[in-house]
């Protein structure tokens, strides 16, 4: 999920038996096919930052993305005593690079955004949406209904963006006014002004024809 726009950029299922350190790789790189789909793709030179959870915090994760597209900001676990590296250099560097973007101004703002965006939106569609449990028969049918359910979400923001309004009951109750003009075939002029408030609907129609002293 974008914490700028709010918008999923990647649903994807991953059966139980796999961790988060496990199904994070794959869902980045479906959310770089899908940016570079829309001509936002991701490069080394301009990275897009990775923030989640302390769940997904592990060397090969952090060794993976480090120097990539991805840059990470992954919340570390509490830890007691000193770390053991073994000879892994490239793990120290991944964690220790890692740790320091954790202490900026940066990764708490955005950890914020991610407790107000993510949870919002998971809300909206898990909750709201009813995807808490889904009783279909097949990995296929559930994956269809959770991309379906995420699609709607994305068209509640669009719908946002262009109308102020997500959703269709909340755009029936705004007010609206449309006005159109045309020329009669007299050469006068026909204007139509349509109200909207909720359900009730105002129309005033004007003709003004040619020596119409006002």
């Amino acid at each position: 999920m974008d914490l700028d726009t709010g918008a999923v950029f990647a649903a994807n299922m991953h059966s139980t038996d796999r961790g988060d350190t496990a199904t994070l790789p794959d869902t980045l790189g479906s959310a770089a096919c899908h940016l570079a789909a829309v001509e936002a793709a991701l490069s080394a030179e301009a990275p897009a930052e990775v923030v989640a959870d302390k769940g997904y915090h592990s060397r090969e994760v952090l060794k993976s993305l480090d120097d990539g597209p991805w840059k990470t900001r992954i919340a570390e676990p509490r830890r007691d005593g000193f770390l053991r590296w073994h000879g892994d250099g490239e793990a120290r560097r991944a964690v220790v690079n890692n740790r320091t973007r954790l202490l900026s101004g940066v990764a708490r703002v955005a950890f914020k955004l991610r407790a107000e965006v993510v949870k919002r939106g998971f809300a909206l569609i898990l909750d709201r949406g009813g995807m808490r449990r889904a009783w279909l028969r097949g990995w296929e049918n559930l994956h269809k209904r959770d991309l379906t359910h995420v699609a709607g979400y994305n068209l509640g923001l669009i719908m946002r963006l262009l109308t102020g309004a997500g959703m269709p009951q909340e755009f029936r109750t705004r007010v609206s006014a449309y006005l159109a003009a045309a020329a009669t075939t007299t050469g006068g002029l026909f204007v139509l002004l349509i109200v909207l408030a909720g359900e009730q609907i105002a129309a005033v129609a004007l003709s003004i024809e040619p020596g119409y002293p006002g």
